[in-house]
């Protein structure tokens, strides 16, 4: 390790240190993780202002945030599948009826395909107001590489039917789920925790003592795992300043400013579907400005980490207590939002690569014939994309596929994916949210004592997990 990288590390060190001083101080959790965003954003810029974005310096200092910001994530991925387990087998233990169940289900996957209906609108309408097309685009030795990359998963896309994908959802090998070898591993385990929990409700009337016992067990597991989550969200400041510091400080200023149009469109139409979630928000009878300040922590960890399923522990957290919202309702909207119906992976972005390809090909984007279809597989394709780093690319795939447009073409954008896809990962994380808020206000089950509360409810204090 050379001189500058130990000058570098001992920077970020000493923003750890002020960090760690204003947990200590109990500064607000929101207050903490927008001094560690903001802070990660200068010392990023400051990195690539010395060095450049590709000097081996910021390879070598990257590397050890990437301990840091990485590692975060890693540990809220740890929690998912327990979270996801152990919440929602104790809420149908309380529900005990099979009907709210899938009334929960059915109204919190339809906000969700909607949402991503009217998200696939709005990419489109931004990509006609600033004039997007793919035609005249240049390809680079990276972006030529993407193509190729994107033409040899063209088959697996191909493959994709309604009756697969449901099918994908059912856990033949449910701990095989558990270690999210598939892309549908989330709702797997969904599934499964599901029948357990159906399963123990049935034994209530006659075996109660048998019923009791295992509902304690549950409701013992669900402490310690909250207890977990609470001990992993804690370090959400400091993931969420290395994950920005690192991604500003390799970021190409040249390319992103290539590519400024489609930049300055994809985030307009992501600013407006955010709106569209306030304003859905506003009229179930909440106060949008204060739905959006108390779900700000997530989005900014979302933004950062780029990864739908690493939100999910974090996510449930914030709906429960800050917004009221019941904690299965807040489970199922959590991890079928991770999958299902992502608004920015699933709407906006493959909605706005489609319009820009068709012309290519020489196919008008703006006829009812083009945009119909169009709006029917992005609400199919929505369906299944995984909740990490790459599931937009899938969404395309389906998309671009399914329209017979080039896929290849959608590696001209590769040099600002890592940029665009922060916009579109938290646009995902807050429309699985608004799915939550609204399916709680539709069943009055909504908490507005929490929601209301002048307190500033802090994710990372002990009551949480009482």
């Amino acid at each position: 390790m050379n001189f500058p990288v130990l000058i570098n590390l001992s920077v970020a060190l000493a923003v750890c240190a002020l960090l760690y001083w204003l947990q200590v101080k109990h500064v607000s959790f929101t207050k903490r993780v927008f001094t560690g965003l903001g802070l990660g954003v200068v010392l990023g810029a400051a990195l690539q202002a010395v060095y450049g974005a590709t000097a081996p310096e910021i390879a070598a200092t990257g590397a050890w945030l990437d301990v840091l910001g990485s590692g975060y994530v890693k540990l809220l991925q740890m929690i998912i599948i327990p979270l996801i387990m152990v919440s929602i087998v104790q809420a149908i233990l309380k529900l005990r009826n099979a009907a709210s169940l899938g009334t929960i289900s059915s109204l919190t996957i339809g906000i969700l395909i909607a949402t991503t209906i009217v998200a696939a609108a709005i990419g489109i309408l931004m990509a006609k107001l600033f004039g997007l097309s793919a035609a005249g685009l240049t390809a680079s030795t990276a972006e030529v590489a993407r193509g190729e990359y994107l033409q040899g998963n063209l088959a697996a896309a191909k493959e994709i039917s309604l009756p697969s994908m449901l099918l994908s959802f059912i856990p033949a090998n449910p701990f095989l789920d558990m270690t999210g070898a598939r892309k549908t591993s989330t709702i797997a385990v969904v599934v499964f925790a599901i029948f357990i929990g159906i399963s123990a409700t049935g034994i209530a009337g006659k075996k109660p003592e048998a019923f009791q016992s295992f509902s304690d067990f549950v409701h013992m597991a669900h402490v310690i795992v909250m207890r977990m989550v609470t001990l992993v969200l804690r370090l959400t400041p400091f993931g969420v300043f290395a994950l920005m510091a690192k991604m500003v400080a390799s970021s190409s200023l040249q390319d992103i400013l290539g590519l400024a149009s489609f930049v300055a469109a994809s985030y307009c139409a992501l600013a407006l579907m955010f709106g569209v979630h306030l304003l859905l928000v506003s009229a179930s009878g909440l106060n949008p400005l204060r739905w959006a300040t108390r779900i700000f922590p997530v989005l900014v960890f979302a933004f950062t980490s780029r990864t739908s399923a690493g939100s999910i522990p974090m996510s449930v957290a914030t709906q429960t207590s800050r917004l009221g919202t019941p904690e299965g309702i807040a489970n199922f909207a959590a991890s079928f939002g991770s999958t299902i119906g992502q608004n920015g992976c699933a709407g906006i972005y493959p909605a706005m690569l489609a319009v820009m390809i068709a012309p290519t090909v020489g196919i008008d984007p703006f006829t009812a014939s083009f945009l119909l279809p169009l709006l029917a597989i992005v609400a199919f394709g929505s369906i299944g994309v995984a909740g990490v780093g790459g599931g937009a690319t899938f969404a395309a795939l389906i998309v671009l596929s399914a329209m017979d447009l080039p896929v290849a073409l959608a590696g001209l954008l590769i040099s600002v994916e890592p940029l665009i896809d922060m916009g579109r990962t938290a646009l995902n994380v807050s429309g699985s949210i608004t799915a939550g808020t609204l399916t709680s206000r539709i069943l009055g089950q909504t908490d507005l004592r929490v929601f209301h509360s002048d307190a500033e409810a802090n994710l990372d204090s002990e009551e949480q997990v009482a």
